[in-house]
């Protein structure tokens, strides 16, 4: 028992140092966590919610991390923009860590039929130290404060979004401030940086597409890679896989209903060492775009990336 917990110790600290930013899978449908410039870009009103459970089978205290948000596209003065709310409620054993966010971007028409957005978001973020929570074998830690702890401290990020109907790119940054975590402590969220694309492709078959897409996140001292094919039907139903180099190969399916609703689900298999003490990672989604207007517009999009 011990040693599985130093192994799951000596793994969760190396993947806080490379990423403080929680990982998810549905990266197509979550491009509000990391990027404000995404606001508006389907031109629709669309909600967004993903729960993911992290390494199940471990016990009490693993990863579960819920992310909401909610972005829509405006026109305050007839300017083009979007505004947009991210919520994050992160926890791991001891951490409790709750972010809000609000996003605005500022939208211009480009050549070639595209989009070039520009954003920015601010909020804060809630780490709370809680030492009611127990480790499984029954062991303590003097490290650990016998009372709970609280912070509450600024974050802000920018980003950059464009996209047409064929695909869309991403440069972004978050915690620039480099928002402090638990002042007692002098330590803080590192600059995350991402690069985030895709494409669509069309088949032979009109009814399927191809939609392969990329994901780079780094801090300037380690970097993350994942790599995604999703295969579409009727634009309604879509089945794919993801691999996050060095880490985890995963696999998603899901589907559009006629009202717009969308449900997904995304498996991730460890590939470190740590598969051996869990059953995976499970990862939920759920998605709804509408519109104010009586009649429902055209479809904005031609593939499931932009929701």
């Amino acid at each position: 028992m011990k040693k599985i917990f130093f192994t799951l110790s000596l793994f969760t600290s190396m993947t806080l140092c490379a990423q403080q930013d929680p990982l998810f899978s549905h990266n197509m449908f979550n491009q509000m966590a990391i990027n404000p410039a995404y606001a508006g870009s389907n031109d629709m009103i669309c909600a967004t919610a993903i729960n993911r459970l992290q390494w199940t089978g471990f016990g009490e205290g693993s990863p579960n991390v819920t992310v909401v948000n909610v972005n829509a596209a405006i026109k305050p003065f007839g300017l083009s923009s979007g505004i947009g709310l991210n919520i994050l409620n992160d926890q791991f054993g001891f951490n409790k860590d709750l972010g809000v966010s609000l996003s605005y971007a500022v939208r211009f028409k480009v050549s070639g039929g595209g989009t070039l957005a520009i954003g920015l978001n601010g909020g804060f973020i809630n780490n709370t130290l809680d030492p009611t929570w127990n480790f499984p074998d029954g062991s303590s830690d003097n490290a650990v404060p016998q009372g709970k702890e609280n912070a509450i401290n600024f974050d802000m990020g920018a980003g950059v979004f464009y996209s047409n109907n064929e695909m869309y790119f991403g440069v972004s940054a978050t915690h620039l401030n480099e928002t402090p975590y638990y002042n007692q402590y002098e330590t803080h969220y590192k600059r995350h940086y991402y690069l985030t694309g895709g494409y669509y492709l069309e088949m032979p078959n009109p009814s399927w597409e191809f939609n392969p897409s990329v994901i780079i996140g780094s801090n300037l001292v380690t970097n993350q890679l994942t790599v995604t094919s999703n295969v579409i039907y009727n634009k309604r139903l879509w089945g794919g896989v993801s691999y996050r180099v060095g880490e985890a190969i995963i696999g998603m399916v899901g589907f559009e209903l006629f009202s717009g609703m969308r449900i997904g689900y995304a498996y991730d298999f460890s590939t470190t060492d740590i598969s051996k003490y869990n059953y995976g990672s499970h990862e939920f989604m759920l998605g709804y775009c509408f519109t104010l207007k009586k009649e429902r517009p055209p479809q904005q999009y031609k593939s499931i990336r932009f929701l």
